[in-house]
């Protein structure tokens, strides 16, 4: 982002009331065993502040406390594409004329989308006047019994149909993917993060975030950790992991998150998920000491890619 617009694009999370197939009823009450009840959202429409509220809350911190001027607009909680598609046409029309907005990220399902809501997101960066419009999709994994397992709702087919069809229409696909997350026969590990790793590698997504599990209250997670049913990673092995996963992915694929960050109070287990900048740190010293960079297993002999120098300059050819 710093190469193609020349300075930091801060992104702000917007709750637009949007709920999920997987609480609402449609598919389940119940969501996915990791999703905390907040859906990973503010909840700041329900305290009664609009689209525009939320970004000047937001902005004006980012404004005084970094100086910062142009921002993407993360449609963040739950799934930001459930409902008719004119619900969706709402929350995009309380995006106009905000000020500093230069890109925007919307997170949802695979299953949440069809061709009148792709095409209409795809309109919105030429009537917003945006630079990029990310696509986030919840893979989590491409075993599918472990996303029966965890009561996810859809298959791995499904995700690849969506980022296809995404992709097609010009928008950024960004996967979503977790390490750790239970699977029938106790825990998905190495082997099944790489496989996951290879199938989005297959498909036309640009983008990806790596999160760790961990356990959040309130969840069928929180209960089976409870009950000595599932152990989340300890983290030498999501280190491990995600060092491994890094060096298998396409070294074009943006990845946007090296971990995920639980929010205040939710964390139940393990410890070490709840000091950021620890594991921050840790991400970063374990990297540079075993010499780890971005498809390095399919490019050793190359070395990194040029485009990972910071002088790489936009509009450059990958």
């Amino acid at each position: 982002m710093r190469q193609r617009f020349g300075r930091r694009v801060q992104k702000i999370p917007l709750d637009a009331g949007f709920s999920c197939p997987n609480r609402d009823g449609t598919l389940s009450r119940h969501g996915c065993v990791f999703c905390n009840p907040m859906g990973s959202g503010s909840g700041f429409l329900e305290k009664g502040l609009s689209i525009a509220e939320q970004w000047d809350f937001w902005r004006d911190i980012h404004v005084k406390k970094h100086g910062l001027s142009l921002f993407t607009a993360y449609l963040q909680s739950y799934s930001n594409t459930f409902g008719p598609v004119e619900k969706l046409a709402d929350a995009l029309a309380g995006l106009d004329g905000l000020p500093g907005l230069t890109c925007l990220a919307l997170g949802t399902r695979p299953d949440c989308l069809d061709a009148a809501k792709l095409d209409l997101l795809a309109a919105q960066k030429e009537r917003l006047g945006l630079g990029e419009i990310f696509l986030e999709l919840g893979l989590q994994s491409s075993n599918d019994a472990t996303l029966i397992h965890i009561n996810r709702g859809h298959d791995s087919a499904a995700f690849a149909e969506a980022a296809g069809a995404a992709a097609e229409r010009g928008l950024t696909v960004v996967a979503h993917v977790m390490a750790g997350l239970p699977a029938p026969d106790g825990r998905e590990g190495l082997e099944e993060l790489l496989t996951t790793v290879d199938f989005v590698n297959a498909l036309p997504v640009r983008g990806i975030k790596f999160h760790n599990l961990f356990v959040c209250r309130g969840t069928q997670l929180s209960r089976w950790f409870e009950e000595g049913r599932y152990t989340p990673p300890t983290q030498d092995e999501y280190l491990s992991w995600l060092g491994e996963a890094v060096m298998r992915l396409d070294p074009k694929t943006v990845i946007h998150r090296l971990n995920g960050n639980p929010a205040q109070g939710e964390l139940v287990a393990p410890e070490w998920a709840g000091n950021m900048r620890r594991l921050h740190n840790a991400v970063r010293d374990h990297f540079e000491q075993n010499n780890l960079w971005q498809g390095k297993r399919n490019r050793a002999e190359l070395g990194p890619p040029a485009w990972f120098e910071a002088g790489f300059g936009p509009g450059e050819d990958v």
